[in-house]
């Protein structure tokens, strides 16, 4: 498996940093990677205070505890991942940088693997995915926004692990760009990077009027980053409209819309979902009537191997798609069904597949299996609606 293909499994979020001067030195400061380890932590610390798993944070942050455990952020070392990753060479660190960086990003999940591969077992703090720790503590310092109110601890204020060091900066677009965004000279296709979330969010309404990633990935600074893979993030993201279904003889004619109304970077922003419109004639039974299909795919459809782009039907903000429909009337239909369904894992699931049919990429099967399961799994249907055809002039 070539580098390349491990960048692309990983989440293609392969990015070094934000380092430009207007994101000032603490993005800077934060975000080197690969990121060094915590070291000893004070003297004056409980195990709970020093303690880097999520759960002890947990314990006093509960509401963010339990946001982030069913976050995609504490999936990111899923089977899909963490299958490629044991199989590597546990004196690689390089090779594992490409995706732990984003991933698990902490030099104590890097050791955990490296430990895990060396013994052919489980571990635990690499598996965490990206935890709290992971954007929160250097070197045993918490860091973090004033609070709601504004205000920052105090000199002497007597708080748990000394409290935090408040930045302004976790409220920047900028502080997600680290994980979703790819330099100017990054990897890129037909002209344009694989991974662009932010430069996309900068050229939308959203963008320009300072409505950072935050506003909509963590309402009210919940830790909940939902995205593509939630339904009711990607219905508020979207407007969908569908005709009543027309007829000229024995011709059927409508039209299913979406339009990026919404999102603020492409709908879908990245290369590995997929978006489907549908429109079908169905029978009394609601059984689809064989030949009448009609689809239009929205996505950035790439070769396996990174090598070329073979379509870009994305939409970028305030862009529409429309499929038309025009198709003989068949016997026995009663309705157009119109569907928009949406298959977040998609490039994934292709990739799972091909990994199980031997393409030659190293990587613990039972894994590759579960990820397969987990990426199918994740499909849904965003939109439906039954439009019934005239009664009048049903073809019988």
């Amino acid at each position: 498996m070539t580098g390349l293909q491990r960048l692309l499994i990983c989440g293609l979020i392969l990015a070094t940093g934000v380092a430009r001067a207007d994101a000032g030195d603490f993005l800077d400061r934060h975000w080197r990677r690969p990121l060094g380890p915590q070291g000893t932590p004070p003297a004056t610390y409980t195990p709970q205070e020093a303690s880097l798993d999520p759960a002890a944070c947990g314990a006093c942050h509960q509401s963010q505890f339990d946001d982030w455990r069913a976050s995609r952020h504490a999936q990111a070392m899923g089977p899909g991942v963490l299958g490629q990753l044991i199989a590597m060479d546990a004196d690689a660190p390089d090779e594992h940088q490409s995706c732990l960086r984003c991933h698990a990003p902490l030099a104590e999940q890097a050791a955990s693997l490296a430990g895990a591969i060396r013994a052919k077992a489980r571990g635990r703090t690499h598996e965490q995915g990206l935890t709290c720790a992971g954007c929160h503590v250097r070197d045993h310092v918490r860091h973090g926004p004033p609070r709601r109110d504004g205000s920052i601890p105090k000199a002497g204020d007597r708080l748990p692990h000394d409290g935090w060091r408040a930045s302004r900066a976790f409220e920047d677009a900028r502080f997600c760009a680290a994980c979703h965004q790819f330099e100017d000279d990054g990897y890129a296709l037909n002209g344009k990077l694989l991974e662009n979330t932010y430069e996309e969010w900068r050229a939308s309404p959203a963008g320009r009027e300072g409505r950072a990633c935050q506003s909509c990935h963590m309402p009210d600074r919940r830790h909940l980053w939902r995205g593509i893979h939630d339904p009711e993030m990607t219905r508020a993201g979207v407007t969908i409209d569908a005709d009543a279904p027309l007829l000229a003889g024995t011709r059927i004619t409508g039209r299913l819309r979406i339009t990026n109304t919404g999102t603020g970077h492409a709908f879908p922003t990245y290369v590995t979902p997929r978006v489907t419109l549908e429109i079908s004639q169905v029978d009394i039974r609601a059984r689809p009537i064989a030949g009448t299909q009609r689809s239009r795919r929205i996505a950035r459809d790439v070769a396996p191997d990174l090598s070329r782009e073979l379509a870009d039907t994305r939409l970028l903000p305030g862009a529409e798609t429309i499929l038309r429909y025009d198709a003989l009337q068949q016997r026995g239909a009663v309705a157009l069904v119109y569907r928009v369904r949406v298959e977040p894992d998609a490039f994934y699931a292709n990739f799972y597949r091909d990994v199980l049919r031997g393409n030659g990429t190293p990587a613990d099967r039972k894994m590759m299996r579960q990820a397969l399961a987990e990426a199918t799994a994740s499909e849904y249907v965003l939109f439906e609606r039954r439009e019934p055809l005239p009664k009048s002039e049903l073809r019988r």
